[in-house]
């Protein structure tokens, strides 16, 4: 029996990040040219791996996924565990049995190894699901703060960057803006998370 893997990865959500008004490819050279000149950006970009890899929200996204799946993982070991046994025992006592009770026994046997590997399957299934309804969350509200955020900043266009898999081979330093965008979606978070542990602590009041 495989074993189960939960593949929640950075991978996912390499480009989750564009939030803009126009798309890449409206950008003309002139006008990044007009915006430096300027000495303003319209266009800024996002560290994917750095965003994912410090935004907390994911990481308990994470961890919760990975934990259900292991939990799932060692679940289905179990049965799988009992099922060997079981097969090991029909091997050792067939010979004391009639031909009638030793095809009952493999027909059970059977059934059983195929409710096994559909549990699998659903398991499987549903941690997929689950993943990707998570994932969509998450992009979800990387979107929301990145419209916010462009609409108060003047920027157009907010691309996503990732290292050895990007569009963009080289940036300004000065145009990313990861770090103020971790820094409001981990504040976001953090009030989210002291309001959900005060609703529950004033339930357990009750």
């Amino acid at each position: 029996m495989k074993v189960l893997k939960m593949t929640l990865g950075l991978a996912t959500a390499s480009a989750m990040m564009m939030a803009c008004s126009g798309s890449p490819d409206t950008v003309k050279p002139q006008d990044v040219a007009s915006e430096s000149a300027a000495g303003t950006s319209e266009i800024v970009y996002v560290n994917s791996d750095s965003l994912l890899a410090n935004y907390e929200y994911f990481k308990d996204v994470r961890t919760r996924l990975q934990t259900k799946a292991e939990q799932k993982e060692k679940d289905l070991r179990t049965q799988a565990e009992s099922f060997q046994k079981e097969v090991q025992r029909f091997q050792q006592n067939a010979a004391g049995m009639t031909q009638q009770q030793a095809q009952a026994t493999e027909q059970r046997l059977m059934q059983k190894q195929q409710q096994l590997q559909a549990l699998q399957q659903s398991s499987g299934n549903e941690l997929m699901t689950e993943e990707s309804e998570e994932m969509k969350k998450i992009y979800d509200r990387v979107e929301e703060y990145l419209k916010q955020l462009s609409q108060e900043e003047g920027y157009k266009m907010v691309l996503t960057y990732q290292r050895g898999n990007s569009a963009i081979l080289y940036g300004d330093s000065t145009l990313d803006i990861t770090e103020r965008v971790v820094s409001a979606l981990n504040k976001t978070y953090e009030g989210e998370k002291a309001e959900a542990d005060k609703q529950k602590e004033e339930e357990k009041k009750k």
